[in-house]
């Protein structure tokens, strides 16, 4: 990821496979735009690669199977069919993905290790539409519960004021999710003009990557990382100085937890599914001595009725 603006034949394919392309999207170009005005978007980026694999079927002759903001990088997971974008959306549902953004955010974060959890809605303020909000905040409207897992890498300087490099774990999927709770913190992501109001546009880009993306497709789950922009030899004004945790085994450590989290989630579906099948059993089982009652009575009295009469 370079400095450099986005262009149309700038595309970068982090995978490639029959059901799906993996793309490093750039920090200053759309998904996709019905403005004639828009010629750089990531799926015109597609369409002048890869022409052959347009789905002229699609509005955009492509399936994004997520989004990403206009100024977000990173990890982006096109669908090359209906069946594979089917099979993505319930994973995406179920919420059974696993994706982990990369940030430089204003300030030195205290707590290492910490979960975010600030409820978020639209901002109905005038001016501020276009914007989300955290519960209690004046306009917020409909705040639904959001969690973000946040861990401290490196603290250092960018340009000069101190910084933190971080990396979050989206819990839940609300829009601006991560700007939001940064913001909520005092630690605002570096380059965010909309949740700095209006302060932070000195920057060249958003410092906001999604560096990991993990979807549990079968047979064979999708694995891809797009990478670290944030090194000073990409961006010579982010100066690191004190390093706390590697990013690779940070992320080592975060698909690690998801395993075994989802190793507990599977055992408990497979014990509560036999404790069901056992009640049913147990159903049929009385039902059975239900019905066999039935005929020895019936049986009994034919017997009293034939003893009766002798």
């Amino acid at each position: 990821m370079t400095t450099e603006s986005a262009s149309l034949e700038s595309l970068r394919v982090l995978h490639q496979s029959d059901d799906y392309i993996v793309v490093d999207k750039h920090w200053d170009i759309r998904i996709d735009s019905k403005m004639w005005y828009e010629k750089h978007t990531v799926q015109a980026q597609l369409g002048h690669r890869f022409p052959q694999l347009a789905d002229p079927s699609t509005y955009y002759g492509f399936r994004f199977c997520h989004q990403l903001d206009f100024s977000t990088s990173g990890a982006l997971c096109v669908a090359l069919n209906k069946a594979a974008a089917g099979r993505a959306y319930r994973c995406f549902k179920d919420r059974t993905v696993t994706k982990a953004y990369l940030a430089l955010v204003r300030g030195w974060v205290e707590e290492e290790t910490q979960t975010l959890d600030f409820s978020i809605g639209k901002n109905s303020s005038e001016g501020k539409t276009h914007m989300m909000c955290i519960e209690g905040t004046e306009g917020c409207e409909n705040p639904k519960l959001c969690q973000t897992g946040l861990t401290v890498l490196e603290y250092g300087l960018y340009d000069g004021d101190s910084v933190t490099k971080v990396l979050l774990q989206p819990l839940t999927g609300r829009t601006h999710q991560l700007r939001v709770h940064c913001s909520a913190i005092g630690h605002p992501i570096v380059g965010d003009f909309t949740y700095s109001s209006g302060v932070d546009d000195a920057p060249y880009r958003m410092m906001l990557h999604a560096h990991l993306l993990h979807i549990p497709l079968e047979p064979e789950p999708l694995l891809v990382s797009a990478g670290d922009p944030f090194l000073p030899t990409a961006d010579p004004k982010w100066l690191p100085q004190r390093s706390l945790r590697t990013l690779p085994a940070t992320v080592e450590a975060l698909l690690e937890r998801r395993v075994e989290e989802d190793r507990k989630i599977k055992e408990e579906k497979r014990e509560r599914a036999r404790r069901e099948e056992e009640e049913r059993r147990k159903g049929r089982r009385g039902q059975r001595i239900e019905e066999e009652s039935e005929e020895q009575r019936r049986q009994c009295q034919e017997w009293l009725s034939e003893w009766s009469g002798d």
